[in-house]
């Protein structure tokens, strides 16, 4: 199933980690997971488990009373999907869409002193999200099972992404010509 994309796979990840899912429990554990750096409108997150399972990757429980929640269950064919997707080392390339960056490229069409206001803003952002990922890592229960590996792994990569972020905009804000002698 070559045409789904990143969004489909987040939601039958989340539901094979975590079991029967309504559409509000995926929005939990999206923002407690993946949110992070692969964010996706919580509106997607009403219509992608209706989509999978009309392909037979889902199944849909709905409730007949109360609040007449929709659950939904991993298929087999989810799984195998999941699988197939998880065992294919080849990847798009990764799209950075940052603003900042977008500035930063036609900040000579600017005024110097933008540079440095930019620069300062964007590390106190990474700075921001840099203390976000070692208080996850530090949350981090070894007890679980189901999510301390994964976690560990990918906050890990986080952190090691905003200290470099940091790193480069508070050079940039000290020496906004970025005379680099290090060259790396």
């Amino acid at each position: 199933m070559p045409d789904l994309g990143p969004q489909d796979h987040i939601v039958l990840g989340l539901i094979a980690r975590h079991g029967p899912l309504t559409p509000y429990e995926l929005k939990t554990r999206l923002e407690e997971s993946v949110d992070y750096f692969w964010p996706v409108p919580h509106a997607q997150l009403y219509r992608i488990p209706v989509r999978l399972a009309e392909r037979g990757l889902l199944d849909e429980e709905a409730e007949q009373g109360g609040r007449r929640r929709r659950l939904f269950h991993l298929t087999e064919k989810g799984r195998t999907e999941l699988r197939r997707w998880l065992a294919d080392p080849r990847n798009p390339r990764a799209e950075t869409r940052d603003p900042a960056q977008l500035k930063l490229f036609f900040a000579d069409l600017g005024a110097p002193e933008d540079v440095v206001a930019l620069a300062n803003g964007q590390a106190a952002e990474h700075r921001r999200l840099l203390e976000l990922y070692r208080a996850l890592q530090a949350d981090i229960d070894p007890a679980d099972q189901v999510r301390a590996v994964s976690r560990a792994r990918i906050i890990r990569l986080g952190i090691l992404h905003e200290q470099a972020y940091v790193e480069f905009w508070e050079d940039l804000a000290a020496d906004p010509e970025y005379r680099d002698r290090r060259r790396g």
